[in-house]
């Protein structure tokens, strides 16, 4: 009750400091009010909160505030406002169709409302608006935000022009400086703008855009380069685990980058202790095998709340966060359950509850798609023979699990959309594990011979008596694929693995 009252009451303290701008100044009252019309159709339909109005709302005042210098200022043109870069903006940060539309329409009948320019000048912005916004849609490249504001020059001439066909207007001498140069300096300005004030933008709301995530998923990053100095077969795991989540992220019209970056950090908690992971354990001893169920629990539950800490001391977005507790979801750590119940006395129950993971369940599809390539790819890792056939069966049997377990209860994913996301697993994970072919051994001890030498001048030919393969029989090379390494012994929910 206090929260609404407390969200109502910034609600409220908003609209009432933007009419007193409105007031002081001249402008329309009806601008205060479509900035409320919006909020409302926001909390309506995108079922938003005041965080959601109070961000819109700060950007779309920086348009009025440039409104207001610009129709006092002699110096600049009204045509020079970047509408269009406060809807670039919009879509970057927030990467919403709707909210970046209804922003484009508000800023345009704002500015064109403070400078007295019509409709005319309204649909110009507007459509600017909507060109650049469309044009930065799921950028991940910088030259991409000077592509858009091209695209707003462009549209926004054309949109003048369609408005204007008439030969009188465009060989009138005032033309070219007052419309046509503005108007093309105006998609540069809106670039410019939204270049230097994204990671600001970013900053104070808190939100993730494909260049954050970009940063994130440099392997320079400190956490990263920890992980491969601490937790090497984790961070191995990690990498496997993030190519399954965004190839199954594509394939869904999920945020393919974001469930990559998710995937890099979700194990970051086992660089505390790597050695109780089989993935980082060497000559094949686990220390689990001589702990007790309910010991071992603790140790892996712990990776999740230093994962979490390690997280927020490196300062990452709530976001990359999130992917630490919920690729576990509220699933049993099934291996010690067993093993719990095994060593159990005579009449003495075990809860699984107890086994159980403090969740929360993953609440978006990225979270859900990490915690299906988490499980699938470490039980796919411990078949003794991965064939294609068992590894389908091995990764429809995850999935069906983690789904009849509830773990997929709230993160809105479809049952066609799960079904894409296991094809996908299947797929990537039967070309990783494929078959090798295997090397014929030589018969009666004979050393191989090759059947020609090659010229002196073929680029193949040996520069010394070392490389010769006559005297020593086989490569090293050949040798190890004549004994590929067997692979690890480690199962889903393992002691090392433990739905990693």
């Amino acid at each position: 009750m206090f929260e609404l009252i407390w969200k109502i009451s910034l609600l409220i303290l908003f609209v009432a400091s933007f009419s007193i701008f409105c007031w002081t100044f001249g402008y329309s009252l009806m601008m205060p009010l479509l900035v409320l019309l919006l909020g409302g159709h926001l909390h309506y339909v995108k079922k938003a909160d005041i965080k959601l109005f109070s961000q819109v709302g700060l950007i779309l005042f920086l348009v009025i505030l440039a409104s207001h210098a610009v129709l006092h200022s002699s110096i600049t043109l009204p045509l020079h406002i970047p509408v269009a870069g406060v809807a670039m903006l919009t879509m970057l940060l927030f990467n919403d169709l709707q909210v970046t539309f209804m922003m484009a329409f508000a800023g345009s009948l704002m500015a064109s409302m403070i400078l007295g320019g019509g409709f005319e000048m309204m649909l110009i912005f507007f459509v600017g608006s909507l060109a650049g916004s469309y044009g930065v849609r799921d950028a991940r490249r910088r030259s991409q935000l000077i592509s858009g504001g091209l695209l707003v020059s462009v549209s926004q001439v054309t949109c003048l022009l369609l408005l204007n066909p008439h030969l009188d207007f465009i060989l009138t001498n005032n033309f070219l400086a007052q419309y046509l140069y503005p108007l093309v300096l105006n998609g540069v300005i809106s670039a410019f703008f939204v270049m230097t004030t994204l990671k600001i933008f970013e900053s104070l709301f808190g939100v993730l855009t494909n260049f954050s995530l970009l940063e994130l998923s440099d392997f320079n990053q400190p956490l990263l380069k920890r992980m491969v100095l601490e937790a090497p077969g984790s961070y191995q795991h990690s990498l496997v685990v993030s190519n399954l989540s965004e190839a199954a992220a594509d394939a869904i019209g999920a945020n393919a980058l974001l469930a990559r970056v998710g995937a890099y950090y979700h194990d970051i908690g086992k660089m505390v202790k790597p050695e109780y992971y089989v993935e980082n354990q060497l000559m094949g001893i686990n220390k689990h095998d001589t702990m007790e169920p309910s010991i071992s629990r603790l140790v892996v539950l712990n990776h999740v709340k230093e994962g979490m800490e390690l997280a927020r001391k490196y300062k990452l977005n709530q976001k990359i966060i999130d992917f630490i507790p919920q690729h576990h979801g509220t699933s049993v750590m099934y291996y010690f359950y067993q093993k719990s119940l095994e060593g159990a006395e005579e009449g003495k129950s075990m809860e699984e509850e107890n086994f159980r993971y403090p969740g929360p369940k993953p609440q978006i599809p990225e979270t859900a798609i990490v915690l299906l390539a988490d499980s699938a790819e470490g039980a796919t890792r411990a078949l003794e023979d991965p064939t294609p056939n068992k590894i389908e069966e091995t990764v429809k049997k995850i999935v069906n699990n983690k789904f009849i377990d509830g773990q997929l209860d709230e993160c809105h994913l479809t049952l066609k959309e799960i079904d894409k996301i296991s094809s996908t697993f299947i797929r990537i994970l039967s070309a990783m594990y494929h078959a090798r072919v295997k090397y014929p051994e030589k018969k009666n001890g004979a050393p191989r011979v090759l059947k020609s030498w090659p010229s002196s001048s073929s680029p193949e030919a040996p520069r010394s008596k070392e490389r010769s393969i006559l005297k020593d029989g086989p490569s090293d090379q050949e040798s190890s694929e004549q004994n590929p390494p067997q692979p690890s012994s480690d199962q889903e929910n393992s002691p090392g693995h433990s739905s990693s």
